[in-house]
C-alpha cells in the first residue's frame, strides 16, 4: 500500500534549460523534467487526480484529460 509519506508534492514549474515542466518544492527543483508519457497527480477540488504529461503537435506541454493546455505553472502536483 501507498503511504503519503511516499508521495513528494509542490508544484510545477518550467525549466527553459531543458524546455521542460519540472515539479518545483520549495523553490528547489524535485524532478529534472517530465517526459511525454510520464505519470503524475494534480490536486482539483481538493482531489489528487491521476494523470500524465505529454506535448502537443504545437509543442505546447499540457494534462491528459484535464483542462490545462499550454501554461502548467503552478499547478499542485505530486509523484512517487
Amino acid at each position: 500500500m501507498v503511504s503519503i509519506k511516499d508521495w513528494v508534492t509542490g508544484r510545477l514549474g518550467y525549466n527553459s534549460e531543458n524546455n521542460r515542466y519540472r515539479l518545483l518544492i520549495s523553490d528547489l527543483w524535485e524532478h529534472d523534467g517530465f517526459h511525454c508519457g510520464e505519470g503524475l497527480q494534480v490536486k482539483i477540488d481538493d482531489k489528487w487526480i491521476d494523470t500524465r504529461m505529454e506535448m502537443g503537435i504545437d509543442g505546447k506541454w499540457y494534462l491528459v484529460e484535464m483542462p490545462y493546455y499550454g501554461d502548467l505553472e503552478h499547478i499542485q502536483a505530486r509523484i512517487m
